[in-house]
């Protein structure tokens, strides 16, 4: 079983007492990206980036202070380093040993700069949204750049030598991220997972409490060491449940009743 997740566009990188770190597995192609980015302009970052004048100039200092290997303590265990709404949900701060353990084995974490992350990889200060057309040794976007690396990765971990306990990949990634992975070249099914909520009969996904569940769905998963996907039926947290009746072989739905807005 393996999890994926989307990255965040915010970040920290505070210090955190855990040491136990990995180095990302595409390190090397992350590199190629990173090179690319270090010949544009702040000018020209944010018209490929479509932000401001401030966050370009960031991040082409970013670009410009990449350098490999990683060190603590300038680079970040990924799922600490991430902020945001998914992070938020999945908060990583509070994870012990075993959780760390099941999270390294079974949650990724798909980027459009690193490719495809380990919780405890490290990585350095970026942004770099999927979706960007960046024009690149391979092609004209990150999805021709990333090709089939991650699909593949995805089979390694998914193989009885990445000794993951049952083979199914569960979708919490956005379709941004997802569109990285070829699901055809799976070995693999791929469960899909929405989050909903209702008020006043009517029932829908709102994207900020969806992208809370995601990584709230993760945590519950992790602290409790789920190996086959029918226990996620059974799992319950901030108001969500399993719903048969919302459901799909392959897209499961959580439904809860829409908490009040907080005053």
């Amino acid at each position: 079983m393996l999890i994926l997740l989307s990255p965040s566009k915010g970040q920290d990188f505070s210090p955190n007492p855990l040491q136990t770190h990995t180095q990302p597995v595409l390190l090397k192609q992350a590199k190629v990206l990173a090179s690319e980015l270090k010949q544009y302009k702040p000018q020209q970052i944010a018209q490929l980036m479509s932000v401001s004048e401030n966050i370009a100039d960031l991040n082409h200092q970013r670009f410009q202070n990449f350098k490999t290997p990683f060190k603590l303590g300038v680079a970040k265990q990924a799922a600490l380093a991430f902020k945001g709404d998914v992070y938020t949900g999945l908060d990583a701060e509070t994870m012990n040993d075993k959780d760390w353990d099941y999270a390294q084995q079974h949650l990724r974490i798909l980027s459009g700069l690193y490719g495809y992350l380990k919780p405890l990889d490290l990585i350095l200060p970026y942004r770099l949204e999927m979706k960007t057309k960046l024009t690149n040794p391979v092609g004209e976007n990150l999805y021709q750049f990333w090709g089939n690396e991650v699909t593949d990765l995805i089979n390694n971990d998914l193989s009885s030598d990445g000794k993951i306990a049952e083979n199914v990949v569960i979708n919490l990634a956005s379709n941004e991220y997802y569109k990285a992975v070829k699901p055809k070249l799976l070995n693999a099914p791929v469960l899909n997972i929405d989050f909903k909520d209702t008020k006043e009969g009517k029932t829908r996904i709102i994207s900020f409490y969806a992208k809370t569940a995601r990584g709230m769905m993760a945590r519950t998963m992790i602290d409790q060491k789920i190996s086959d996907v029918e226990q996620i039926k059974d799992l319950s947290f901030a108001g969500y449940r399993y719903r048969e009746d919302l459901s799909k072989a392959s897209n499961w739905v959580f439904e809860r009743p829409q908490p009040a807005p907080k005053k």
